[in-house]
């Protein structure tokens, strides 16, 4: 059986050619194709981290230039979540009406516009209203990628193939971390909001150019068009997962099954009210959950360390920066960690076990009273490493969950519940460690770390299987 072949679709209904289509998107092992589709994305999704993180390397010197105090902080931080919580929610939405690339790229040109105008923010009202539009792009981005990767990808390894990808996040946070350590001290503050924001305009010319996905101009009977961006797929490279002279019977049956699946499914276009229906409601709670706890923890750590040492613990400038780079180092490892494992342990018991260390971690590191620096640099960076793997792994995680006619949306809205958590860590950081000290601030993290745990074990497992089959 030719690839034509398997595309005619003359005398096919919607359900049959859609399944052929998918059938051929399954059938072509990971390639260069699919490398330059994560290169462009990830490039993006690179910087996306990087402007994130960008202002706790800024903080600490702001903080002694317009004598900001703990409460103002945590509300610049917060302004960048809060605008984040806007884009997943607008962006998810133009994804999927206008398409996954022209929704990232606005999206991208959004956040690295806004980037260069932080750099000209000459006081605390500018750059919070700044770093709010800023985070409407930075929230618009990481979704759509999210969303697009998984539709390039196939079932088998599609765990390693994606974490692999979002590795770039990570390195990104990592990126911010070290040019922060160095950037800073030596050029000032306002170079780190140039750096993060003129490449991220230069990847646009890469990312217009980048093929629609293919699934989601299927879900719109886009067909000819899916046709055209699975050709030049299939044309990458020669090799295949299923022979058509040796596997010819298994092809007969893997395209039945799809196209059992299309006519079973909801042939309608993709609304946030479907994620509230019977199928998709328990799941959408439990993912609104896990992002909201992880990321509390997350954001909650990451955003407040370099402040954290130079504020309380008193570093200087330099070493302040220096060690808070060590937490985005050990994430990065346990991220390459968790792409070589995932497909293996499964989504379910990787998650489950993350809350459980990164919590114990914390626990500990709360009973000893986080006395000096070091042991916040050892227990904390390690909690938040192990946790990293699990922010991360939700963004494999959620799109697996939603049938593509609302992919997008349901995970652009999964994911504004990391923008309130990390909105509201920094602010309730700052009250607490005001009030209570900073040993209750881990506690505090800590006991965020049970709400996870308890809902990672209502999971589904998604390992190594299609898209369509999860989610129909």
């Amino acid at each position: 059986m030719k690839a034509d072949a398997i595309a005619a679709v003359s005398g096919l209904t919607d359900a049959q050619r859609t399944a052929r289509l998918l059938f051929r998107i399954e059938n072509v092992p990971f390639c260069r194709w699919h490398t330059r589709a994560r290169i462009v994305m990830g490039s993006a999704t690179f910087f996306d981290a990087f402007d994130a993180l960008s202002l706790a390397f800024v903080l600490p010197v702001l903080v002694s230039l317009w004598h900001l105090n703990h409460a103002q902080v945590g509300f610049l931080i917060a302004a960048g979540y809060a605008g984040q919580v806007i884009g997943a929610l607008f962006f998810g939405w133009l994804a999927e009406r206008a398409g996954r690339v022209p929704g990232i790229s606005i999206a991208v040109a959004l956040m690295s516009a806004m980037s260069i105008a932080c750099a000209f923010a000459g006081n605390f009202p500018m750059l919070f209203a700044l770093r709010f539009l800023q985070g409407i792009g930075v929230g618009g981005e990481v979704p759509i990628a999210a969303a697009y990767i998984n539709e390039l990808s196939q079932a088998k390894g599609r765990g390693r193939f994606f974490i692999l990808y979002e590795l770039i996040f990570p390195l990104g946070l990592l990126a911010a971390a070290q040019v922060g350590s160095f950037v800073v001290p030596t050029f000032g503050w306002r170079y780190m909001f140039l750096v993060g924001g003129i490449p991220g305009l230069l990847i646009l010319l890469f990312m217009v150019r980048l093929p629609e996905s293919p699934r989601w101009l299927a879900a719109r009977g886009r067909f000819e068009q899916a046709d055209a961006v699975i050709a030049g797929l299939e044309s990458s490279t020669p090799r295949r997962s299923l022979d058509p002279q040796r596997d010819h019977a298994e092809i007969e049956a893997r395209l039945q099954a799809l196209i059992d699946v299309q006519q079973s499914s909801t042939p309608q276009k993709g609304s946030w009210k479907e994620m509230f229906s019977p199928v998709y409601l328990p799941r959408t709670l439990v993912v609104w959950v896990l992002w909201a706890s992880s990321y509390f923890v997350a954001n909650g750590i990451n955003n407040w360390l370099p402040t954290l040492y130079r504020t309380v613990y008193h570093l200087p400038l330099q070493q302040s920066l220096r060690m808070a780079s060590i937490t985005n180092v050990l994430s990065t490892c346990a991220v390459l960690v968790c792409a070589l494992l995932v497909d293996r342990v499964g989504r379910r018991h990787w998650t489950g076990a993350c809350f459980l260390v990164s919590g114990a971690l914390l626990a500990l590191l709360a009973a000893l009273g986080a006395r000096s620096p070091w042991s916040v640099a050892i227990l904390a960076s390690s909690a938040y490493a192990v946790m990293g793997t699990t922010t991360v792994l939700l963004y494999l995680y959620t799109p697996e969950i939603y049938p593509t006619r609302m992919r997008a949306i349901g995970t652009g809205l999964a994911t504004s519940w990391l923008r309130v958590a990390s909105a509201v860590a920094p602010v309730v950081v700052g009250v607490v460690l005001s009030a209570q000290g900073i040993g209750v601030v881990f506690l505090m993290f800590a006991a965020a770390t049970v709400v996870g745990l308890l809902t990672s074990k209502y999971m589904i497992e998604t390992s190594n299987r299609a898209l369509e089959e999860i989610s129909p």
